[in-house]
């Protein structure tokens, strides 16, 4: 690199230039590739949680859509990968599970079982199956153990429900950040219920309003702005159910003036959009509802925004593809074309391709797929696995170009590449593939084929993909390489783990003897952080046989030497067992031919491990525990203890039995083996000790024994989810209560009516009595019945049984069945508690009341206006129907009439509209008074109760448009429409009516306004305000181009101007005003030229003037100082020359290079400051000439002397005075050095920083010094 560099330095010296270094990135480029890529966080693996037992029999069907399935998940070959999931799952939570795939790739899942083990199910599938989100939620660390519940009932509860996992800080961590893990739908429900838990524990005010569903989006508003903004207003915490979550309440806590602020807020809300809000619901297709949503809800945001409209989108379960908005009826017809311009916005396309060539399509790391995508970023591809298509969605244009695109591709690859599959045996494969890959690698490389194993319908397949021939090449060869694998024998050998190092050996070398000596044999044993106990052997069957027996002898060998017991030794007693030096330690060893472990100094274990041969390790354990009888008078006592208690009286970790060790002088207590069903315990110790230890014990027991009192109570197995109660609830409640285990029986239990109660006596006695109470109270549910008519019956069943619901639950839950379709009966059951079903029957026959009472009644309208009445798509007359609650049929089209267009419908006058209005006020009556008959096409009927219906007609007479003029000056209309007709287009959008301007050629000087009376007065009322704000405009406009000229000497120009047009873009801004300077050179040079309002005007110009005045009042004077010294006076950038200005406050001007006089400098400032600046100046100049003078006197001497030397050394000169001309030697001649040349008189540039570089701790303000003359003349 050096010498590279010296080349450069070389070459640009030889070319003349400058020599630049190279640049850092130059010399070290980025390596290809160097990016680090970021690996994504391993997605949250949830525990599993305790599972409630429950009784009943649920089927729960949910789907998940193909847009959230789990990226890993949907990335896997075929589907055997899922159905082996959900095996898993089933056989873990006994729950049955049924999935299938629909044709757009979303699953749908089936799932049987009892409740609580169909929402553990459902929540590990919705884990493993959809795409997984975290959020992080801040709740108040006091509020934590509510959200647990007694013993974390409560958040497993909510865990279930929500499918999702909710990590609490522990009660020792300071942090108060809750963290939920699961769906996004998941994530919403358990933040909902999180944080309604919190605000009810609130110290502060906490208020529950209830709002139907339909409204919350206005209180939220457009991007949640009204709620953001109600947050910072009152300062309290509102929280508002997702739309995932089907709940009216919405909850307000915080400060009480805050809380009852915001109250309010809502509830105004609430009111004002129930009395203004209008209903229609209008069919997209399901699959353009994505469009219509936008990414995060931002299209339905937008419509809200933009119209105040709500967009209700049906759930992503729902089959249906109905779309309901809700708003002022006024803007429902500009929300629909929004809602139909978001979901035609996209083109869906697909084209056909083998699912096996898509990851050619798609390229390593996406490079083909780039290619195509570059020019078209809009446009979306989307590859699906085992389905030979692929979905392309973007604007219309872009589609057809990408599919095209994709057509060639998908064309050409099939011509090119083929693919077979081989069906091979899966316990080959890990020897085809090689360690880490090796040889199936390396046949990649040497056929440029990709292979691939997976599971194809339960069969194991290998897949080989590429051209042809290399396709053929890496068949052959796997199939030879299969060949020689199937005369092999794989044999499995149990050894025990601790073997493993005297297998293997020092550095590996007593398990190479045995390779050496099985040569052809492989031999596979576990790794240390493997705790498999299987060694694997393959090779040739003899040799594998022979390895077999060869290393079952040596376990054989390594188990008898390998026999290891535990002796618990009291610590002090451990240096007595070693003994002096370890003598009796070795002497032990020695006699025994075993291996003695003692614990390290610092560990507080007491245990001896004696390894060896089982009779061996028997004589070490009594030569050792009779030093320590020798020592000591420890003693050893069993105590009679049930094995049931041994867990409880051990403890979590051991930590409960070393307590009691350790408090009773460390005592060893010692429990049998868990299969020896032995129920003595040894305790060794001091006879204090060990009787201590025992009391301990004993009481310890005692107690267990007082809390596991238990009783039963019976119940029929049908009553028994009642006596849980939804989620538990009511059974939650009795055990809070009393403290004890309700225990239900299970599908194994052979008795299913008998219910267990354990706990302590009090408990058990008041948990039954409690029971038994409400078993008495199930037992009077009735049954009975009501006669409602069949042509009712629609009318309560539809729209899934809403209406059914809500009456079950006002009247404490009974059931209503009424009798299914087809079947001719109008008996109606009712089940529940007396009350309640009289309160049911009430309500059912109130209802029916209503529906008789119901009459129809007739409008008539003349069927011209019956379009424009029902509005686009019948938005306007369902707005009505929803309103009023009537139902309104208009009559079939007639269509031998003449029936004009809605176009010259409009166009009529109003007269006529106010006669036809006049005929159907008279029922029909002409001129004549005679009775006209009212065609049926003219008919509309309406059917509701009778206020409602007449109110209902009322609103639609309402609608019957009419046609106003409104007098607007012609010179107007154009801006009224705006650049391409936006604005003019905006009135009738927002206000449903037609506007008709006046053509270009005619001029009139009106507009036409047609449409509902209402829509028509508000249309005029907004075009007349655009009109005087127009007349406003054009008024202003003319007083702001007021111009005023005036004369300025040029020379004062820049003044006004100031540095930078300072001073002058002042001047505009104070006054509001345009000012325009003469350009140099123009025939008006001294005119200044303001524009704007007259009194701005005026003031600007005075303002100039005050500063041309105080310019005439300052003194200007000329003097003559050298210009070989004007570089010194002005200093490196000027430093000089501003600080004298600054001195003696004036301003001094030098002369330009094209000026007559370059001596000439110019002073101007006040007079007194003028003369002293003046002679400030002519000081400098005769001190800086005196300098130029002596250093010119200086440079003379120094040539003429250089001069002489040069002429004796020609003429031969050499001391002595003599020469010999054969002799003479002139040594090394320089020509052309700067002694040769006399230097002219010039002034330095002080402005030139290498002459007169600044250096650190030099005072700038002193006066430079002349630098010493060398030999090579001034530097």
């Amino acid at each position: 690199m050096e010498e590279e560099q010296q080349q450069q330095q070389q070459l640009s010296m030889e070319e003349g230039t400058a020599y630049e270094p190279p640049t850092y990135d130059k010399t070290f480029p980025e390596l290809p590739g160097s990016t680090a890529s970021s690996t994504p966080p391993r997605p949250f693996q949830p525990q599993n949680t305790p599972m409630r037992v429950g009784s009943t029999m649920v089927t729960h069907v949910f789907h998940v859509p193909a847009e959230e399935l789990n990226s890993e998940r949907n990335n896997k070959f075929g589907g055997g990968e899922s159905m082996r999931t959900c095996q898993s799952i089933m056989k873990e939570t006994h729950a049955h599970i049924e999935i299938s795939e629909s044709k757009n790739q979303s699953l749908t899942f089936l799932l049987t079982g009892k409740q609580n083990e169909v929402l553990e199910a459902r929540r590990r599938i919705l884990s493993t199956f959809q795409t997984q989100a975290k959020k992080d939620i801040t709740i108040p660390k006091e509020h934590h153990r509510w959200i647990l519940g007694k013993q974390r009932l409560r958040l497993n509860e909510l865990e279930k429900n929500t499918a999702t996992k909710i990590i609490v800080p522990s009660f020792d961590s300071q942090s108060n950040i809750i963290t939920i893990n699961g769906t996004k739908e998941g994530i919403e429900r358990a933040e909902h219920e999180i944080k309604v838990i919190s605000d009810e524990q609130s110290r502060k005010a906490f208020e529950r309003i209830n709002v139907p569903k339909i409204y919350h989006p206005f209180i939220r508003g457009a991007y949640d702005e009204n709620l953001t903004k109600m947050i910072n207003d009152t300062g309290a915490r509102i929280n508002i159910p997702p739309p995932s979550v089907q709940n009216d309440e919405i909850t307000v806590a915080g400060e009480k003036d805050g809380v009852l602020t915001a109250k309010k807020i809502i509830e105004d809300i609430y009111c004002d959009m129930e009395k203004r809000c209008a209903s229609v619901s209008v069919e997209v297709p399901k699959s353009q509802h994505k469009y219509v949503i936008g990414h995060r809800n931002s299209t339905i945001s937008e419509i809200l925004q933009l119209t105040g409209v709500s967009v209700e989108m049906p759930s992503s379960d729902s089959t249906t593809g109905t779309i309901t908005l809700r708003g002022p009826q006024d803007k429902l017809g500009q929300a629909l074309d929004k809602v139909y311009e978001k979901a035609n916005s996209v083109k869906t396309a697909s084209i056909e391709a083998p699912s096996w060539v898509h990851k050619y399509i798609i390229g390593r790391k996406g490079i083909n797929i780039k290619k195509i995508t570059q020019d078209l970023p809009k446009v979306n591809i989307d590859f699906t696995v085992n389905v030979d298509k692929i979905k392309i969605e973007g604007p219309p244009q872009d589609v057809e170009k990408a599919k095209e695109q994709l057509e060639n591709v998908a064309h050409d690859l099939i011509n090119k590449l083929t693919f077979v599959e081989l069906r091979v045996d899966p316990r080959f494969y890990k020897h085809i593939i090689g360690k880490n890959g090796a040889n199936v690698n390396r046949l990649k490389e040497e056929t440029n084929v990709v292979i691939n194993f997976f599971d194809n319908d339960g069969q194991n397949v290998i897949r080989i993909e590429g051209n042809q021939a290399g396709v053929y090449e890496a068949e052959l060869k796997l199939m030879d390489m299969v060949n020689k694998l199937e005369n092999e024998k794989e044999k499995d050998i149990i050894i025990d783990h601790r073997h493993f190092a005297s297998i293997i050996g020092s550095k590996g070398m007593n398990i190479g003897k045995i390779r050496d000596k099985f040569n052809y044999v492989q031999i596979t044993i576990p790794g240390p952080d493997d705790n498999a106990d299987i060694v694997k052997i393959r090779g040739p069957k003899l040799d594998v046989d022979q390895c077999h027996k060869y290393l079952m002898n040596l376990v054989k060998q390594l188990d008898e030497a390998s026999y290891s017991i535990q002796i618990p030794i009291l610590k002090q007693f451990h240096k007595f067992v070693i003994g002096r030096g370890g003598n009796n330690l070795r002497k032990i060893r020695d006699e025994t031919d075993t291996r003695i472990d003692f614990p390290s100094e610092g560990d507080a274990d007491e245990v001896i491990t004696i390894t060896g041969k089982k009779e061996n390790v028997t004589l070490a354990r009594d030569m050792i525990q009779k030093i320590q009888n020798e020592l000591s008078n420890t003693i050893a006592e069993e105590v009679q203890i049930s094995p049931k208690y041994y867990n409880s009286l051990i403890g979590t970790g051991g930590k409960l039995i070393h307590s009691i060790m350790e408090n009773c002088g460390s005592v060893i207590i010692k429990f049998p083996p868990a299969d020896s069903n032995s129920d003595k315990v040894m305790i060794r110790g001091t006879k204090d000790d060990v009787e201590k230890a025992k009391i301990q014990l004993l009481d310890q027991i005692h107690e267990r024994e007082v809390s596991s009192f238990t009783d039963t109570i019976r119940a029929k197995t049908e009553h028994h989810k009642i006596i849980i109660g939804r989620q538990g609830v009511n059974i939650k409640k009795i055990r809070e209560l009393t403290g004890a285990r309700i225990i239900f029986p299970n599908e194994k239990d052979n008795d299913k009516e008998l219910i267990t109660i354990i706990g302590k006596k009090d408990s058990v006695e008041m948990a039954k009595k409690q029971l038994e109470d409400t078993i008495k109270e199930i037992d009077n549910h009735i049954e009975d019945d009501i006669i409602i008519d069949q042509k009712h019956h629609r009318h309560f069943v539809a729209k899934r049984g809403a209406l059914l619901n809500k009456i079950s639950e006002d009247c404490g839950g009974v059931q209503i069945s009424f009798p299914r379709a087809g079947i001719d009966s109008s008996r109606v059951t009712i089940k529940g508690t007396r009350d309640a079903i009289d309160a049911a029957k009430q309500k059912l026959i109130d209802i029916v009341n209503d529906l008789e009472s119901q009459i129809t009644i007739e409008c008539v309208m003349p069927q011209i206006y019956h379009r424009t009445v029902m509005g686009s798509r019948g938005s306007k007359v369902q707005t009505i129907t929803s309103m009023f609650d009537v139902q309104i049929k208009f009559p079939e089209r007639d269509t031998t009439g003449n029936d004009d267009s809605n176009h010259n419908q409009h166009q009529q006058p109003q007269q006529e509209d106010e006669q036809q209005q006049q005929q159907q006020e008279t029922n029909g009556e002409n001129e004549n008074g005679e009775i006209k008959e009212t065609p049926a096409s003219d008919i509309i009927y309406i059917t509701g109760k009778p206020e409602n219906a007449e109110k209902a007609k009322q609103a639609l007479l309402d609608l019957v448009p009419i046609t106003e003029e409104l007098s607007v000056p012609f010179d107007l209309h154009r801006l009224i429409i705006g650049k391409s007709g936006k604005d003019v287009k905006s009135l009738m959008s927002r206000y449903d009516v037609h506007i008709f301007l006046s053509p270009a050629e005619e001029k009139l000087d009106y507009i036409k306004i047609c449409g509902p009376p209402s829509n028509v007065k508000e249309a005029k009322e907004a075009i007349l305000e655009r009109v005087d704000d127009l007349e406003a405009k054009r008024i202003e406009r003319e007083l702001k181009s007021f111009e005023l000229k005036f004369t300025i000497d040029p020379e004062y120009h820049p003044k006004i101007i100031g540095r930078g047009g300072a001073v002058i873009k002042k001047i505009r801004t104070d006054h509001d005003v345009q000012i325009n300077f003469p350009r140099i050179g123009d025939n008006d040079e001294n005119t200044i030229t303001i524009i704007g309002f007259e009194k701005n005007a005026n003031d600007a110009k005075d303002e100039i003037m005050k500063i041309v005045n105080e310019l005439n009042d300052l003194c200007k004077e000329e003097v003559q100082i050298d210009s070989a010294v004007h570089s010194r006076l002005i200093g490196a950038r000027g430093k000089n020359i501003r600080r004298i200005m600054d001195t003696y406050k004036v301003e001094i001007k030098f002369p330009r290079k094209t000026d007559a006089d370059l001596d000439l400098v110019t002073i101007i400032g006040a007079e007194d400051n003028v003369l002293d600046a003046k002679d400030h100046l002519l000081n400098l100049e005769q001190e800086y000439r005196q300098d130029l003078d002596d250093r010119s006197s200086r440079s003379s001497r120094m040539s003429r002397s250089g001069k002489r030397d040069s002429d004796n050394s020609l003429l031969g000169g050499n001391g002595g005075g003599s020469s010999n001309g054969a002799d003479n030697d002139n040594g090394f001649v320089v020509k052309g050095g700067p002694w040769e040349h006399d230097k002219p008189k010039i002034a330095p540039d002080t402005a030139s920083v290498a002459d007169f570089p600044t250096f650190v701790g030099h005072d700038s303000n002193q006066m430079p010094m002349t630098a010493p003359e060398g030999p090579w003349g001034r530097r």
